[in-house]
Protein backbone atom coordinates (compact mmCIF):
# COMPACT_ATOMS: atom_id res chain seq x y z
CA UNK A 1 0.00 0.00 0.00
CA UNK A 2 1.33 3.34 -0.95
CA UNK A 3 -0.43 6.71 0.03
CA UNK A 4 0.35 9.07 -3.17
CA UNK A 5 -1.31 12.02 -2.54
CA UNK A 6 -3.14 13.70 0.50
CA UNK A 7 -5.51 16.81 -0.06
CA UNK A 8 -7.34 18.60 2.45
CA UNK A 9 -11.37 19.20 1.90
CA UNK A 10 -14.25 21.71 3.30
CA UNK A 11 -16.05 20.44 6.49
CA UNK A 12 -13.18 18.60 8.27
CA UNK A 13 -12.22 15.74 5.41
CA UNK A 14 -9.45 14.61 3.94
CA UNK A 15 -9.06 13.23 0.28
CA UNK A 16 -6.26 10.02 -0.05
CA UNK A 17 -5.57 8.51 -2.78
CA UNK A 18 -3.99 4.75 -2.09
CA UNK A 19 -2.45 2.65 -4.43
CA UNK A 20 -2.63 -1.18 -3.70
CA UNK A 21 0.72 -2.68 -5.41
CA UNK A 22 0.52 -5.62 -8.28
CA UNK A 23 1.83 -8.55 -5.99
CA UNK A 24 -0.91 -7.68 -3.37
CA UNK A 25 -3.33 -7.26 -5.79
CA UNK A 26 -2.75 -10.69 -7.33
CA UNK A 27 -2.34 -12.42 -4.36
CA UNK A 28 -6.26 -11.40 -3.64
CA UNK A 29 -7.16 -12.34 -6.73
CA UNK A 30 -5.79 -15.84 -6.38
CA UNK A 31 -7.81 -16.02 -2.61
CA UNK A 32 -11.28 -14.87 -4.32
CA UNK A 33 -10.54 -17.81 -7.48
CA UNK A 34 -10.09 -20.47 -5.18
CA UNK A 35 -13.19 -19.05 -2.98
CA UNK A 36 -15.47 -18.81 -5.54
CA UNK A 37 -14.37 -21.51 -8.70
CA UNK A 38 -16.95 -24.13 -6.93
CA UNK A 39 -19.84 -22.02 -7.90
CA UNK A 40 -18.83 -21.50 -11.54
CA UNK A 41 -19.93 -23.76 -14.23
CA UNK A 42 -17.24 -24.28 -17.11
CA UNK A 43 -17.93 -26.52 -19.86
CA UNK A 44 -15.11 -29.45 -19.90
CA UNK A 45 -14.40 -29.31 -16.08
CA UNK A 46 -15.90 -30.57 -12.84
CA UNK A 47 -17.28 -28.01 -11.18
CA UNK A 48 -14.42 -26.19 -8.95
CA UNK A 49 -12.08 -27.99 -11.21
CA UNK A 50 -11.51 -25.06 -13.98
CA UNK A 51 -8.57 -22.97 -14.02
CA UNK A 52 -8.25 -19.77 -13.47
CA UNK A 53 -7.03 -18.37 -17.02
CA UNK A 54 -9.71 -20.56 -18.73
CA UNK A 55 -12.67 -18.51 -16.20
CA UNK A 56 -10.73 -15.69 -16.63
CA UNK A 57 -11.13 -16.07 -20.80
CA UNK A 58 -14.57 -17.08 -20.96
CA UNK A 59 -15.81 -13.89 -18.61
CA UNK A 60 -13.13 -11.35 -18.92
CA UNK A 61 -9.62 -10.46 -16.82
CA UNK A 62 -11.22 -9.00 -14.58
CA UNK A 63 -14.16 -11.75 -13.39
CA UNK A 64 -12.62 -11.19 -9.80
CA UNK A 65 -11.18 -7.31 -9.69
CA UNK A 66 -14.71 -6.47 -7.78
CA UNK A 67 -14.03 -8.73 -5.56
CA UNK A 68 -10.38 -8.62 -5.23
CA UNK A 69 -10.82 -5.03 -4.33
CA UNK A 70 -13.23 -5.82 -1.85
CA UNK A 71 -10.85 -8.05 0.13
CA UNK A 72 -8.19 -5.43 0.32
CA UNK A 73 -9.07 -2.03 0.36
CA UNK A 74 -10.39 -1.81 3.87
CA UNK A 75 -7.31 -2.53 5.62
CA UNK A 76 -5.15 -0.69 2.84
CA UNK A 77 -7.48 2.15 4.04
CA UNK A 78 -6.81 1.79 7.61
CA UNK A 79 -3.04 1.08 7.43
CA UNK A 80 -3.45 4.70 4.89
CA UNK A 81 -5.27 6.52 7.97
CA UNK A 82 -2.90 5.45 10.90
CA UNK A 83 0.38 6.07 8.64
CA UNK A 84 -1.26 9.70 8.10
CA UNK A 85 -2.27 10.03 11.57
CA UNK A 86 -5.70 11.04 10.62
CA UNK A 87 -8.48 11.00 13.55
CA UNK A 88 -10.84 9.01 11.44
CA UNK A 89 -14.60 9.79 12.76
CA UNK A 90 -16.79 8.49 10.06
CA UNK A 91 -17.38 6.51 7.06
CA UNK A 92 -15.02 7.27 4.02
CA UNK A 93 -16.34 7.78 0.92
CA UNK A 94 -14.60 5.72 -1.72
CA UNK A 95 -13.91 6.05 -5.66
CA UNK A 96 -11.84 3.45 -8.00
CA UNK A 97 -9.55 5.25 -9.83
CA UNK A 98 -7.51 2.78 -11.63
CA UNK A 99 -7.23 -0.85 -11.85
CA UNK A 100 -5.28 -3.66 -13.67
CA UNK A 101 -3.04 -6.10 -13.49
CA UNK A 102 -0.51 -3.96 -12.07
CA UNK A 103 -2.37 -3.24 -9.08
CA UNK A 104 -5.64 -0.80 -8.62
CA UNK A 105 -5.62 2.55 -7.32
CA UNK A 106 -8.64 3.84 -5.44
CA UNK A 107 -9.43 7.96 -3.41
CA UNK A 108 -10.85 8.12 0.36
CA UNK A 109 -12.87 10.92 1.58
CA UNK A 110 -11.90 10.56 5.07
CA UNK A 111 -14.18 12.57 7.93
CA UNK A 112 -11.31 14.06 10.52
CA UNK A 113 -12.42 15.01 14.05
CA UNK A 114 -12.56 18.86 13.67
CA UNK A 115 -10.81 21.23 15.89
CA UNK A 116 -13.76 23.41 17.25
CA UNK A 117 -12.35 26.96 18.54
CA UNK A 118 -14.78 27.73 21.83
CA UNK A 119 -16.43 31.02 22.00
CA UNK A 120 -17.53 32.46 25.55
CA UNK A 121 -17.92 29.16 27.84
CA UNK A 122 -17.63 29.72 31.30
CA UNK A 123 -20.53 32.72 32.36
CA UNK A 124 -23.34 31.83 30.39
CA UNK A 125 -26.78 32.20 31.55
CA UNK A 126 -30.24 31.12 30.08
CA UNK A 127 -33.70 31.26 31.42
CA UNK A 128 -34.66 29.00 33.93
CA UNK A 129 -38.36 28.27 34.83
CA UNK A 130 -39.46 29.52 38.34
CA UNK A 131 -41.29 26.05 39.44
CA UNK A 132 -45.04 26.37 41.88
CA UNK A 133 -47.11 24.27 42.26
CA UNK A 134 -51.16 25.08 43.07
CA UNK A 135 -53.80 23.29 44.58
CA UNK A 136 -55.31 23.23 41.34
CA UNK A 137 -52.24 21.73 39.99
CA UNK A 138 -52.41 19.17 42.84
CA UNK A 139 -56.59 18.54 41.86
CA UNK A 140 -55.05 17.84 38.16
CA UNK A 141 -53.04 15.04 39.97
CA UNK A 142 -56.00 13.75 41.55
CA UNK A 143 -57.88 12.78 38.44
CA UNK A 144 -56.59 9.59 37.30
CA UNK A 145 -56.97 8.18 41.39
CA UNK A 146 -60.34 8.99 40.64
CA UNK A 147 -61.35 8.05 37.37
CA UNK A 148 -59.46 4.71 38.60
CA UNK A 149 -62.38 4.55 41.09
CA UNK A 150 -65.05 5.96 39.42
CA UNK A 151 -67.55 3.14 38.67
CA UNK A 152 -70.08 2.73 36.01
CA UNK A 153 -73.54 1.80 37.08
CA UNK A 154 -76.48 0.32 35.31
CA UNK A 155 -79.22 3.17 34.98
CA UNK A 156 -83.25 3.06 33.70
CA UNK A 157 -83.06 6.30 31.83
CA UNK A 158 -82.37 7.81 28.37
CA UNK A 159 -78.75 7.87 27.46
CA UNK A 160 -77.19 12.18 27.93
CA UNK A 161 -73.72 12.96 27.61
CA UNK A 162 -71.22 11.47 29.35
CA UNK A 163 -72.64 8.23 30.04
CA UNK A 164 -71.77 4.61 28.26
CA UNK A 165 -73.99 3.53 25.85
CA UNK A 166 -73.38 -0.19 25.54
CA UNK A 167 -74.69 -0.65 22.01
CA UNK A 168 -75.05 -3.57 19.06
CA UNK A 169 -74.36 -1.51 16.15
CA UNK A 170 -74.11 -2.33 12.40
CA UNK A 171 -73.66 -0.33 9.09
CA UNK A 172 -75.01 -0.53 5.55
CA UNK A 173 -74.11 1.00 2.14
CA UNK A 174 -77.55 0.93 0.34
CA UNK A 175 -78.41 -1.60 2.42
CA UNK A 176 -75.17 -4.02 2.28
CA UNK A 177 -73.35 -4.17 5.61
CA UNK A 178 -69.94 -3.11 4.88
CA UNK A 179 -66.41 -4.04 6.58
CA UNK A 180 -66.07 -3.05 9.83
CA UNK A 181 -68.83 -1.55 10.38
CA UNK A 182 -70.29 -3.93 13.04
CA UNK A 183 -69.65 -4.43 16.48
CA UNK A 184 -71.36 -6.13 19.73
CA UNK A 185 -72.10 -5.12 22.93
CA UNK A 186 -69.73 -1.78 22.06
CA UNK A 187 -68.76 0.07 25.34
CA UNK A 188 -69.61 4.24 23.42
CA UNK A 189 -69.01 6.95 25.81
CA UNK A 190 -71.17 9.43 24.47
CA UNK A 191 -69.20 12.63 24.07
CA UNK A 192 -66.11 11.34 23.52
CA UNK A 193 -65.64 11.70 19.99
CA UNK A 194 -64.24 8.35 19.33
CA UNK A 195 -67.01 7.73 16.86
CA UNK A 196 -67.72 9.41 13.22
CA UNK A 197 -69.10 13.07 13.23
CA UNK A 198 -73.12 12.65 14.00
CA UNK A 199 -73.09 8.95 15.16
CA UNK A 200 -72.36 9.88 19.52
CA UNK A 201 -74.96 12.72 19.25
CA UNK A 202 -78.14 10.50 17.16
CA UNK A 203 -77.35 7.79 20.34
CA UNK A 204 -77.81 10.04 22.77
CA UNK A 205 -81.25 10.31 24.60
CA UNK A 206 -81.79 6.61 23.51
CA UNK A 207 -82.74 4.30 26.68
CA UNK A 208 -82.35 0.74 27.43
CA UNK A 209 -83.83 -2.11 24.63
CA UNK A 210 -84.98 0.92 21.99
CA UNK A 211 -83.32 0.46 18.40
CA UNK A 212 -83.44 2.81 15.59
CA UNK A 213 -81.44 3.71 12.58
CA UNK A 214 -78.76 6.51 12.36
CA UNK A 215 -78.23 8.25 8.73
CA UNK A 216 -74.18 9.17 8.67
CA UNK A 217 -72.30 10.84 5.82
CA UNK A 218 -68.55 9.87 6.32
CA UNK A 219 -65.89 12.48 6.10
CA UNK A 220 -64.11 13.54 3.09
CA UNK A 221 -60.49 12.34 4.27
CA UNK A 222 -62.23 9.29 5.78
CA UNK A 223 -60.43 6.19 4.42
CA UNK A 224 -61.28 5.41 0.26
CA UNK A 225 -64.15 3.20 0.32
CA UNK A 226 -66.35 5.23 2.68
CA UNK A 227 -64.84 9.06 1.66
CA UNK A 228 -67.54 11.09 2.08
CA UNK A 229 -70.22 8.18 1.65
CA UNK A 230 -74.14 8.27 3.16
CA UNK A 231 -74.87 5.11 5.08
CA UNK A 232 -77.00 3.79 7.97
CA UNK A 233 -76.36 2.34 11.09
CA UNK A 234 -78.43 0.38 12.59
CA UNK A 235 -78.17 0.51 16.68
CA UNK A 236 -79.74 -1.11 19.44
CA UNK A 237 -78.89 0.18 22.92
CA UNK A 238 -78.35 -2.69 25.68
CA UNK A 239 -77.58 -0.86 28.64
CA UNK A 240 -77.08 3.12 29.60
CA UNK A 241 -74.53 3.65 32.21
CA UNK A 242 -73.38 6.39 34.05
CA UNK A 243 -70.30 6.93 36.28
CA UNK A 244 -70.41 6.26 39.79
CA UNK A 245 -67.57 9.47 40.99
CA UNK A 246 -66.77 8.43 44.54
CA UNK A 247 -66.26 11.20 47.35
CA UNK A 248 -63.02 12.07 47.57
CA UNK A 249 -62.51 12.07 51.65
CA UNK A 250 -60.07 10.38 53.53
CA UNK A 251 -61.74 6.95 52.92
CA UNK A 252 -60.66 7.41 49.52
CA UNK A 253 -57.45 8.18 50.44
CA UNK A 254 -57.34 4.70 52.21
CA UNK A 255 -58.52 2.65 48.98
CA UNK A 256 -56.18 4.32 46.43
CA UNK A 257 -53.03 5.43 48.67
CA UNK A 258 -50.65 3.99 51.53
CA UNK A 259 -51.99 7.22 53.38
CA UNK A 260 -54.55 8.07 55.68
CA UNK A 261 -55.79 11.27 54.97
CA UNK A 262 -56.45 13.00 51.96
CA UNK A 263 -54.60 16.30 53.33
CA UNK A 264 -51.35 13.99 53.57
CA UNK A 265 -51.99 12.41 50.24
CA UNK A 266 -52.19 15.91 49.23
CA UNK A 267 -49.19 17.23 50.51
CA UNK A 268 -47.26 14.22 48.88
CA UNK A 269 -48.68 14.51 45.72
CA UNK A 270 -47.56 18.20 45.55
CA UNK A 271 -44.01 17.18 46.85
CA UNK A 272 -43.54 14.87 44.24
CA UNK A 273 -45.18 17.27 41.44
CA UNK A 274 -42.40 20.17 42.82
CA UNK A 275 -39.51 17.57 42.38
CA UNK A 276 -40.68 16.33 38.92
CA UNK A 277 -41.16 20.22 37.85
CA UNK A 278 -37.88 21.57 39.26
CA UNK A 279 -36.12 18.75 37.69
CA UNK A 280 -37.93 19.72 34.15
CA UNK A 281 -36.96 23.16 34.50
CA UNK A 282 -33.54 22.07 35.92
CA UNK A 283 -32.97 19.95 32.63
CA UNK A 284 -34.17 22.75 29.87
CA UNK A 285 -32.15 24.83 31.69
CA UNK A 286 -28.90 22.67 31.52
CA UNK A 287 -29.84 22.15 27.83
CA UNK A 288 -29.88 25.63 26.97
CA UNK A 289 -26.77 26.00 28.42
CA UNK A 290 -25.05 23.92 26.62
CA UNK A 291 -27.11 24.70 23.47
CA UNK A 292 -25.61 28.25 23.76
CA UNK A 293 -22.58 26.65 24.66
CA UNK A 294 -22.17 25.26 20.81
CA UNK A 295 -24.15 28.56 19.38
CA UNK A 296 -20.51 29.75 20.68
CA UNK A 297 -18.44 27.66 19.00
CA UNK A 298 -16.45 27.79 15.51
CA UNK A 299 -16.87 23.98 13.78
CA UNK A 300 -17.18 22.51 10.91
CA UNK A 301 -18.63 19.47 11.29
CA UNK A 302 -18.06 16.72 8.57
CA UNK A 303 -21.04 14.90 7.17
CA UNK A 304 -19.79 11.17 7.95
CA UNK A 305 -19.54 12.15 11.51
CA UNK A 306 -23.07 12.43 11.75
CA UNK A 307 -23.77 9.86 9.54
CA UNK A 308 -21.97 7.34 12.52
CA UNK A 309 -24.01 8.87 15.13
CA UNK A 310 -27.54 9.11 13.42
CA UNK A 311 -26.68 5.11 13.12
CA UNK A 312 -26.16 4.67 16.60
CA UNK A 313 -29.20 6.64 17.70
CA UNK A 314 -31.58 4.47 15.04
CA UNK A 315 -29.49 1.56 17.07
CA UNK A 316 -30.88 2.73 19.79
CA UNK A 317 -34.38 3.21 18.61
CA UNK A 318 -34.58 0.26 17.06
CA UNK A 319 -34.04 -1.52 20.31
CA UNK A 320 -36.42 0.58 22.51
CA UNK A 321 -39.22 -0.51 19.77
CA UNK A 322 -38.24 -4.19 20.02
CA UNK A 323 -38.36 -3.94 23.78
CA UNK A 324 -41.97 -3.56 23.39
CA UNK A 325 -42.49 -6.37 21.31
CA UNK A 326 -42.97 -5.15 17.94
CA UNK A 327 -40.06 -4.95 15.11
CA UNK A 328 -39.00 -1.97 13.23
CA UNK A 329 -40.73 -2.97 10.12
CA UNK A 330 -44.08 -3.13 11.96
CA UNK A 331 -43.67 0.39 14.06
CA UNK A 332 -42.48 2.08 10.90
CA UNK A 333 -45.80 0.87 8.91
CA UNK A 334 -48.26 1.76 11.80
CA UNK A 335 -46.33 5.03 11.52
CA UNK A 336 -46.56 5.00 7.76
CA UNK A 337 -42.66 6.39 7.34
CA UNK A 338 -39.74 5.03 5.41
CA UNK A 339 -36.59 4.14 6.84
CA UNK A 340 -35.22 7.01 4.93
CA UNK A 341 -37.56 9.36 6.60
CA UNK A 342 -36.73 8.22 10.38
CA UNK A 343 -33.62 8.43 9.40
CA UNK A 344 -34.16 11.93 7.99
CA UNK A 345 -35.80 13.36 11.15
CA UNK A 346 -32.99 11.92 13.41
CA UNK A 347 -30.40 13.25 11.92
CA UNK A 348 -31.06 17.09 13.31
CA UNK A 349 -30.81 14.92 16.98
CA UNK A 350 -27.28 13.50 15.89
CA UNK A 351 -25.77 16.46 14.63
CA UNK A 352 -26.92 18.57 17.86
CA UNK A 353 -25.30 15.97 20.30
CA UNK A 354 -21.89 15.61 17.52
CA UNK A 355 -21.53 19.26 18.25
CA UNK A 356 -22.15 19.05 21.79
CA UNK A 357 -19.62 16.33 21.94
CA UNK A 358 -16.98 18.94 19.99
CA UNK A 359 -18.11 21.94 22.62
CA UNK A 360 -17.19 19.40 25.62
CA UNK A 361 -14.02 18.21 24.30
CA UNK A 362 -12.99 21.31 23.41
CA UNK A 363 -13.52 23.19 27.31
CA UNK A 364 -12.19 19.66 28.86
CA UNK A 365 -8.97 20.51 26.74
CA UNK A 366 -9.06 24.19 27.54
CA UNK A 367 -9.79 23.68 31.40
CA UNK A 368 -7.05 20.71 31.57
CA UNK A 369 -9.93 18.22 32.97
CA UNK A 370 -8.77 14.34 34.04
CA UNK A 371 -10.56 11.60 34.97
CA UNK A 372 -8.57 9.74 37.74
CA UNK A 373 -8.52 5.85 38.34
CA UNK A 374 -10.44 6.69 41.37
CA UNK A 375 -13.27 8.43 39.20
CA UNK A 376 -12.92 5.59 36.56
CA UNK A 377 -13.30 2.71 39.27
CA UNK A 378 -15.76 4.00 41.21
CA UNK A 379 -17.80 4.19 38.06
CA UNK A 380 -17.23 0.65 37.24
CA UNK A 381 -18.62 0.10 40.52
CA UNK A 382 -21.93 2.27 40.08
CA UNK A 383 -22.26 0.35 36.84
CA UNK A 384 -21.94 -2.84 38.18
CA UNK A 385 -24.71 -2.17 41.22
CA UNK A 386 -27.12 -0.58 38.71
CA UNK A 387 -27.04 -3.72 36.44
CA UNK A 388 -26.37 -6.30 39.14
CA UNK A 389 -23.31 -7.99 37.51
CA UNK A 390 -19.65 -8.80 38.90
CA UNK A 391 -17.19 -5.84 38.84
CA UNK A 392 -14.65 -7.66 36.66
CA UNK A 393 -17.42 -8.98 33.80
CA UNK A 394 -18.35 -5.36 33.94
CA UNK A 395 -14.42 -4.46 33.27
CA UNK A 396 -14.37 -6.82 30.53
CA UNK A 397 -17.10 -5.69 28.71
CA UNK A 398 -17.07 -1.92 28.82
CA UNK A 399 -14.29 0.18 26.77
CA UNK A 400 -12.08 1.45 29.00
CA UNK A 401 -11.37 4.55 26.63
CA UNK A 402 -14.83 5.20 26.00
CA UNK A 403 -16.36 5.45 29.67
CA UNK A 404 -13.36 7.61 30.33
CA UNK A 405 -14.30 10.17 27.43
CA UNK A 406 -18.10 9.94 28.86
CA UNK A 407 -16.82 11.12 32.27
CA UNK A 408 -14.48 13.80 31.03
CA UNK A 409 -17.80 15.33 28.75
CA UNK A 410 -19.70 14.99 31.96
CA UNK A 411 -16.96 16.66 34.01
CA UNK A 412 -16.96 19.44 31.19
CA UNK A 413 -20.65 19.64 31.03
CA UNK A 414 -20.90 20.35 34.69
CA UNK A 415 -18.49 22.79 34.97
CA UNK A 416 -19.97 24.88 32.37
CA UNK A 417 -23.11 24.91 34.01
CA UNK A 418 -22.25 25.08 37.23
CA UNK A 419 -20.85 28.75 35.94
CA UNK A 420 -24.06 29.15 34.45
CA UNK A 421 -26.53 32.03 35.22
CA UNK A 422 -30.24 31.39 35.30
CA UNK A 423 -32.21 33.84 34.20
CA UNK A 424 -36.15 34.35 34.79
CA UNK A 425 -37.98 32.57 32.11
CA UNK A 426 -40.45 34.80 30.62
CA UNK A 427 -44.57 33.12 31.06
CA UNK A 428 -45.49 32.24 27.78
CA UNK A 429 -48.53 33.37 25.78
CA UNK A 430 -51.64 32.33 26.45
CA UNK A 431 -53.84 34.37 23.82
CA UNK A 432 -53.19 34.71 20.18
CA UNK A 433 -52.76 37.92 18.77
CA UNK A 434 -55.88 39.93 17.44
CA UNK A 435 -57.10 38.50 14.37
CA UNK A 436 -54.58 35.57 14.33
CA UNK A 437 -56.95 32.43 13.47
CA UNK A 438 -56.16 29.45 16.03
CA UNK A 439 -54.93 26.04 14.46
CA UNK A 440 -57.98 24.26 13.33
CA UNK A 441 -58.27 20.50 15.22
CA UNK A 442 -58.15 17.73 12.35
CA UNK A 443 -59.55 14.15 11.98
CA UNK A 444 -57.19 11.48 11.15
CA UNK A 445 -57.88 8.98 8.29
CA UNK A 446 -59.68 6.31 9.07
CA UNK A 447 -56.67 3.30 10.27
CA UNK A 448 -59.01 1.21 12.99
CA UNK A 449 -60.94 -2.12 12.99
CA UNK A 450 -64.43 -0.59 13.01
CA UNK A 451 -65.52 1.49 10.55
CA UNK A 452 -67.88 3.53 12.45
CA UNK A 453 -64.85 4.32 15.40
CA UNK A 454 -63.11 7.77 14.35
CA UNK A 455 -59.71 8.47 17.03
CA UNK A 456 -59.39 12.14 17.90
CA UNK A 457 -56.57 14.22 16.68
CA UNK A 458 -53.77 14.27 18.64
Amino acid sequence: MKVTSVEKKEKSTVELTIQVEAEAFEAAIQKVYLKTRGRMNVPGFRKGKAPRKIIEGMYGAGVFYEDAINELYPAAYEEAVKEQGLDDVGYPKMEIVEVGKDGFTFKALVSVRPEAKLGEYLGLSAPKEEVKVTEKDIDEELKPYIERATRLVSVKRKAKKGDTAVIDFEGFDNGTPFEGGKGTNYELKLGSGTFVPGFEEQVTGMKAGEEKDIDITFPEDYHAELAGKAVVFHVKVNEVKESQVPEVDDEFTKDVSEFETLADFRKDLGEKLQQRREAQARSEFENAVIDQLVENMECEVPDGMVEVQTDRLMDDYAMRIQSQGISMDQYLSMMGMTPEMMRASAKPSALKQVQAELALTAVAKAEGLEVSDEEYEAELAKLAEQYKMELERVRAVVSADELKKDLMLRKASELVISKAKATKKKAAKKETAEGEEKPKRTRKKKTEESAAEEPQAE
